[in-house]
């Protein structure tokens, strides 16, 4: 897969003004500035373009800092800010993946905050730390990010964006998130056990990815 990974592949069903696609694309792929109908053609382009925002965060100017949720929307704005006119802003509407829900677009300032406090400033910059003490930290962080769920687009890809910032801050390698995408039910399980404040399952996902 790369320090890229892959897409996630699953829809989302959402409702309000993010939610319009473009003309043609049978509703497949948003409205975009590019006229894109093909959502295949969309998926390279953001890849493409991760793959520059990669480049860019990870080896030319590595945050060498406490991160922040400006960071965030930042790097999602750089990535997509091309293609999508909401690109780093937080989304307007509510998203669920396969029956499951997360958290209501009302409270995502909120919880933002809270992100930033508990994680972001808590846990960042990774430096000097043990390979257990990076596992704790990138799985909570990576858990209650996509819980949260801040954009409308990206919030899988820029989470493993942040994951391997928090591990090059450490001095490691970025993850290998190819055993995530083989195991995707198990993978997103032990997201959901993060309403329950169980990180644990989520850290061992850390380590096979850390450690491959």
């Amino acid at each position: 897969m790369g320090i890229w990974g892959a897409r996630m592949s699953n829809r989302y069903e959402a409702a309000g003004a993010q939610s319009s696609y473009e003309p043609g694309s049978d509703d497949q792929v948003l409205a975009n500035k590019l006229a894109i109908t093909d959502p295949r053609d969309m998926d390279d382009a953001e890849l493409v373009l991760l793959e520059k925002i990669y480049q860019s965060v990870l080896i030319e100017h590595l945050p060498d800092r406490s991160l922040t949720v400006q960071d965030l929307k930042d790097w999602h704005r750089r990535w997509l800010g091309n293609i999508y006119p909401w690109a780093g802003d937080v989304r307007s509407v509510n998203l669920g993946k396969d029956g499951f829900f997360f958290a209501a677009a009302p409270q995502i300032p909120r919880l933002l905050v809270g992100f930033e406090q508990d994680c972001l400033a808590r846990l960042t910059p990774c430096h000097d730390t043990s390979d257990q003490q990076l596992i704790e930290a990138i799985a909570l962080t990576h858990v209650e990010f996509i819980l949260i769920h801040p954009f409308r687009e990206g919030n899988g890809r820029l989470s493993r964006l942040l994951a391997d910032v928090m591990a090059v801050q450490a001095g490691r390698m970025p993850l290998d998130y190819s055993i995530w995408e083989a195991h995707k039910e198990e993978y997103f399980a032990a997201i959901k056990q993060g309403l329950n404040c169980c990180y644990a399952p989520m850290q061992h996902w850390v380590r096979l990815a850390l450690s491959a």
